[in-house]
């Protein structure tokens, strides 16, 4: 979707008229430190931020993903959540993401979901918020998803409802076929379990 990614495309795979479709965007990797320190993530896995909470212009799509369970946000990462939702166009969730707005106070009186296994615990921790069991949950500019896996789902409804448009021409439309993306039941109609 980006112009950086799909400029690199051939021709025969993806036309021209497409291309011109791509998004110019900028990516920012923030942390309250910024470039002065490496983040380390699971698995090892270890990123240089580009952006410190002083340094990181608004951001018009914020997206946050899980932390480590028992991980709870220090103040300035709090207030810069905050921050972030006063200045976006979207704040996006994936999986326990939803954790962190949640706990910057940022929920009450919104619908929202997280992965179904947690959703019990949330609706005991934050009765004020609408909570749903849905692959992903839209409330406004807030889009929140279930488990990792549904942060796909969000993001593909994501990408159709700004630039997809629902049209099959669409660079959207054509990446989704070309990646094989799944279409879900968003209320988990095809899942057995209960939770």
């Amino acid at each position: 979707m980006s112009k950086e990614f799909v400029s690199t495309f051939p021709d025969e795979l993806l036309a021209p008229s497409l291309k011109a479709q791509a998004v110019d965007f900028k990516f920012h990797w923030v942390s309250e430190a910024g470039e002065a320190a490496h983040s380390r993530l699971s698995g090892g896995m270890s990123i240089l931020p580009m952006d410190s909470f002083q340094s990181c212009p608004p951001l018009d799509i914020v997206l946050v993903g899980a932390h480590n369970f028992g991980y709870t946000p220090n103040a300035a990462e709090l207030a810069f959540i905050r921050k972030c939702w006063d200045e976006c166009s979207a704040f996006l969730t994936v999986c326990g993401g939803v954790q962190v707005p949640l706990m910057a106070g940022l929920l009450e009186g919104k619908t929202a979901t997280g992965p179904r296994s947690m959703l019990g615990m949330l609706r005991r921790e934050a009765p004020g918020t609408n909570w749903v069991e849905r692959r992903w949950a839209r409330d406004g500019r807030l889009w929140t998803s279930g488990a990792l896996l549904n942060g796909t789902d969000l993001l593909n409804a994501f990408a159709h409802e700004y630039w997809g448009k629902g049209e099959s021409g669409s660079l959207v439309g054509v990446l989704s076929r070309m990646g094989a993306w799944p279409s879900r039941e968003v209320e988990y109609q095809d899942v057995m379990w209960k939770v």
